[in-house]
């Protein structure tokens, strides 16, 4: 299954942010982002517009969300679908759509429990202001996570929470995913990013799970607890989102649970599970609809729930700011898409605050929740599929829908093109499945086999059969790699995994002293030495 890391973060946050809403006064344009810095006592973004959205609006939008999402179902075939939206404090519309697994019988409905991959970057950040208020963002994460560390120690010593969760921290685009995939666990993961080389720190935005699952876990090494542990004590629990969890074990064990899909032969297929736990906080949370609009309510009401303070209103509210510039304006009157803690920051035409996050795991989630504070809106949707954009289109035709009766484009095709893009730019430019028909020969098996190592990637090991064709093995617990002969010292072998990207090579030194994962060398680390 080839996909990509996926980010379609910025691209999709200018997307959300560009939905039509009622007419309204004029609003004064936003002012610039100031420069991130490590203090928290920046200028807060302008005041918000009075609200135009009133319920007769947002009452038309939900009677007509069923017929938008059957019809996102009917043209991509995705098998479960829930929903949840809230308006001034209420829940209005909460449904399940669908099944759970393509086959059988079993019916999506509001408490069935989704993987929600990225969408718990906005989730953890909720944790973090309730487990440490507004100082807590910055304090510098290295004295609190002994094992990690980045490239430059001056990093190290200085970099916080907030510029971890505002992917400013200089590490390069989703940093330590690979790790994940060949199955490492989150210590490892943490204490080899510095070897990762590094951007200028809070003049760069780079998107990366691990990175803000460091900050994460900063927060939880400080309360002494594990994250999964924290985020219930700080949320869950509170909250009353009994169907919540930041524990793989605790969703792939719950008795209604939506089942991962992905596309293979033209059909959905339930083929894989994604044990995210080494990134939980960045991409581990499972929950319901009926969850989610616990947590929508909370987020709308400034960190308070039926009354009761559940997280520190100005801690959330900072989480809300625009912190980095996630996508610069590519035209005069290009949008520009900021990122906060933990989500996606935007302002539509009128100068409202638009907050969004998408989530997708190739191997079988895609979710994406929306809000509108200065309406006091939000949605969340949910799939069991990988990204074909059915989660990101609901959302956007919804918010079309109660702001002017009508959809302002199709979505679906415009959303499920840029996560195609992705996917093919990730390939390699070279086609392993065809070998040249003047390919070299390779020097014998018994020349290449034998033990290989990376201060990043760890063991490689290249093993033969009788017949010499070669495996490669990689990770703590060796996953094997058939090699195919491409031309002379080259191989290519089929990536597997949430980033797998198809076919790369695997090349030998002529020497003979290493060999290069095509793949794995994206910041130059993907080159294995041979051990004596």
């Amino acid at each position: 299954m080839a996909t990509v890391r996926w980010l379609v973060a910025a691209g999709l946050a200018a997307l959300l942010g560009s939905t039509a809403l009622a007419p309204s006064p004029p609003a004064p344009t936003p002012a610039p982002t100031p420069t991130p810095t490590p203090s928290l006592a920046a200028t807060p973004p302008p005041a918000q517009p009075p609200p135009v959205l009133d319920d007769a609006d947002v009452r038309r939008a939900v009677d007509r969300l069923d017929g938008v999402v059957e019809a996102a179902m009917e043209r991509t075939g995705v098998p479960g679908v829930a929903v949840a939206v809230v308006h001034h404090g209420k829940v209005v519309h909460l449904k399940g759509y669908g099944v759970r697994k393509a086959g059988e019988s079993a019916r999506v409905d509001a408490d069935t429990v989704f993987q929600l991959a990225s969408v718990s970057k906005p989730i953890a950040s909720t944790v973090v202001s309730g487990a440490v208020g507004v100082e807590g963002w910055e304090k510098p994460v290295a004295p609190r996570v002994p094992y990690f560390a980045l490239k430059d120690p001056w990093v190290t010593a200085h970099v916080t929470a907030a510029d971890l969760f505002a992917h400013r921290s200089g590490l390069p685009d989703h940093a330590g995913d690979l790790l994940e995939d060949l199955g490492y666990d989150r210590e490892y993961i943490l204490s080899h990013l510095r070897y990762e080389p590094l951007t200028p720190f809070r003049a760069s935005y780079a998107y990366t799970n691990f990175g803000l699952t460091a900050a994460a876990q900063a927060v939880a090494e400080e309360k002494g607890v594990g994250w999964e542990e924290l985020a219930e004590d700080v949320l869950y629990r509170p909250a009353g989102m009994t169907s919540t969890s930041s524990r793989f074990e605790d969703f792939v064990n719950a008795p209604d649970r939506a089942w991962g899909h992905v596309k293979e032969g033209g059909e959905w297929k339930a083929a894989h599970v994604r044990d995210p736990d080494a990134q939980s906080p960045a991409g581990g949370v499972s929950s319901s609809a009926r969850d989610m609009a616990v947590w929508l309510r909370l987020q709308l009401a400034d960190g308070a729930l039926d009354g009761k303070r559940i997280v520190d209103a100005e801690a959330l509210r900072r989480t809300h700011w625009p912190e980095a510039v996630a996508s610069p304006p590519h035209a005069p009157a290009g949008r520009t898409g900021f990122y906060g803690l933990g989500w996606n920051v935007g302002y539509d035409d009128a100068g409202r605050l638009k907050l969004s996050h998408t989530g997708a795991f190739a191997l079988g989630a895609h979710t994406n929740v929306t809000m509108l504070p200065g309406e006091d809106l939000g949605i969340v949707v949910l799939t069991n599929s990988s990204p074909v954009g059915v989660a990101d289109a609901v959302a956007l035709d919804f918010f079309d829908l109660a702001g002017t009766g009508s959809v302002s484009r199709d979505w679906l095709p415009l959303v499920d093109g840029l996560y195609r893009q992705q996917v093919e730019a990730a390939r390699s430019g070279t086609d392993y499945a065809h070998p040249p028909k003047d390919a070299a020969p390779a020097r014998p098996a018994d020349a290449l086999t034998g033990t290989y190592t990376s201060a990043y990637y760890g063991r490689a090991e290249v093993v033969a059969a009788k017949d010499g064709t070669l495996t490669l093995r990689l990770g703590p617990r060796p996953q094997s790699y058939p090699l195919a002969p491409y031309s002379g010292n080259t191989f290519s072998m089929e990536t597997r995994g949430e980033n797998a990207v198809g076919r790369t090579g695997v090349t030998f030194a002529a020497d003979g002293r290493s060999l290069t994962v095509e793949y794995l060398d994206a910041e130059g680390l993907g080159t294995f030495t041979r051990q004596p």
